[in-house]
């Protein structure tokens, strides 16, 4: 059981490593959608209208 233990121990500090590297894939994944909306915003809404006013003109 000792050694099942150690290996439990070893996979849960090779685990604990890897945070920050989500915590920057994630942050940088939240600005490159600010960035984006930011860009597109403006004209995806405008084709939403534009889609909206052609359903509602019949």
């Amino acid at each position: 059981m000792s050694r099942v233990r150690r290996m439990m121990r070893g996979l849960a500090a090779e685990e604990r490593g890897d945070v920050p590297g989500w915590v920057l894939i994630t942050l940088m994944t939240a600005g490159l959608v600010i960035i984006i909306w930011a860009l597109a915003g403006p004209a995806l809404s405008s084709v939403f209208q534009q889609a909206i006013e052609r359903v509602t003109s019949f």
